[in-house]
C-alpha cells in the first residue's frame, strides 16, 4: 500500500491495537510498528523469525501484532465487506449491464481454496472462501470457515448469505421485465453452482452461434472481477502459499485480507489489485464441481431459472449485435 494509506490506516486502528496488550507487560510499540508487523506478515507471508528480526521485537510479540490486527479488522471493521443497499445495488447492476448488456445483475459469485499447513506432518487442509464482488472488484460479502472439501455448490447452501436471499432478506428489490418475463435481481456463478432464479450459471452446450453461446461470452466476461479478485487474495504473501497456522487463524487471515482489499480500493490505492489485462484462467480452476442430486422442487426451480436465463440471453445476443 502506499505511504499515505498505512498512515491513514494507522491513525484509525491506533486506539484498538493498543488497548489488549497482554495483561502486566505492555508492548510499548508505537501504532505504526504495530500495523507494519501485521501488514509485513500478511504481505510477504515471512515467518515470525524473520518479522522479528527486521522489526527488532521478539517472534511472540510478532505474532501477537499480527493475531491482534486481525482481531481488529475482523470484529471492529466487518462493515468494509457488507452487501451493498437496495438502492446501492442499482449502480452495482448498471455497471454490469454496461459490461454485458444483460439487466438486474448485482454481483459475481465465486469460491476460492487456501491450503493451510498441517503442523506436524506433510498433510495440507484447505479452507474454502466464497466472496461475492461488483464490477470493480470490490467485495461485497465474503464467507470463510468451511473446509475446503466442500463444492461450491455445498457452501453456497450452509451459507448464511444463500439463506439471507432464500429469506428475501437480500436481492429482494423489484424485477424488471424483459418480454414479459419478470426477471429478479440476481448473480452470475460459474458451472459449480446450481441453476436459481437468483443464480445465473453459464448454459452447458450452447448451440453456436444461437443466443445461448452470446449469453456465455457475456456471462464469461462478467465474471473476470471475481477471478480478478481471487488473483489480487492469492496476491498476499500470506495466502499465496500453505498458512502455516491453526486453522481459525487462517481463517482471520483470508478475513483480514478481505477487508485490506477494500480497503485498498476504497482508497483509491490500486498497489494490490491484479493488473486488469491479466490472464486469470489459472484462478478458474480453484472451483470445486461437485453435483448434488435434485429433488423434484430443486428442477421446478430449475425450470423457472431457465425461462429467466432464456430471456437474458436473448437480451446479450441483441448487445452482441
Amino acid at each position: 500500500m502506499t505511504s499515505s494509506t498505512f498512515k491513514w490506516l494507522s491513525g484509525l486502528l491506533e486506539p484498538l491495537l493498543e488497548c489488549r496488550d497482554p495483561v502486566g507487560s505492555p508492548l510499548n510499540l508505537s501504532p505504526e510498528i504495530r500495523l507494519g508487523v501485521g501488514l509485513f506478515r500478511l504481505a510477504t507471508g515471512s515467518g515470525y523469525a524473520d518479522i522479528s528480526s527486521r522489526f527488532g521485537v521478539s517472534e511472540a510479540t510478532s505474532r501477537f501484532c499480527t493475531k491482534q490486527l486481525c482481531r481488529v479488522l475482523c470484529t471492529n471493521f466487518r462493515f468494509w465487506v457488507a452487501f451493498p443497499s437496495p438502492s446501492e445495488l442499482q449502480s452495482v447492476s448498471a455497471a454490469f449491464e454496461a459490461i454485458g448488456g444483460i439487466p438486474n445483475c448485482c454481483g459475481v459469485i465465486d469460491c476460492t481454496r487456501f491450503r493451510v499447513a498441517r503442523e506436524g506432518n506433510y498433510q495440507e487442509d484447505s479452507v474454502a472462501a466464497q466472496i461475492v464482488v461488483d464490477s470493480a472488484s470490490r467485495i461485497l460479502s465474503v464467507v470463510v470457515g468451511f473446509h475446503g472439501d466442500k463444492g461450491d455448490s455445498r457452501v453456497l447452501k450452509s451459507s448464511t448469505f444463500y439463506r439471507d436471499v432464500e429469506e428475501g432478506k437480500l436481492l429482494n428489490s423489484s424485477p424488471v421485465f424483459l418480454k414479459g418475463v419478470a426477471v429478479p435481481q440476481y448473480l452470475i456463478g460459474d458451472g459449480g453452482y446450481p441453476l436459481l432464479p437468483w443464480l445465473m450459471v453459464p448454459i452447458v452446450d450452447p448451440v453456436r452461434t444461437s443466443s445461448e453461446e452470446d449469453f456465455n461470452v457475456v456471462h464469461h466476461l462478467m465474471r473476470l472481477p471475481a477471478l480478478r479478485t481471487i488473483a489480487s487474495l492469492r496476491n498476499w504473501g500470506v495466502l499465496s502459499r500453505p498458512i502455516d497456522e491453526e486453522f481459525r487463524t487462517a481463517v482471520a487471515y483470508i478475513g483480514a485480507c478481505s477487508i485490506l482489499h477494500n480497503v485498498l480500493l476504497m482508497r483509491e490505492d490500486y498497489s494490490a489489485l491484479c493488473d486488469a489485462t491479466d490472464d486469470f484462467s489459472s484462478y478458474d480452476q480453484c472451483s470445486q464441481y461437485y453435483r448434488d442430486t435434485t429433488s423434484l422442487e430443486e428442477n421446478s426451480i430449475e425450470q423457472k431459472a431457465s425461462v429467466i436465463q432464456n430471456a437474458l440471453s436473448a437480451r446479450a445476443k441483441e448487445f452482441r449485435t
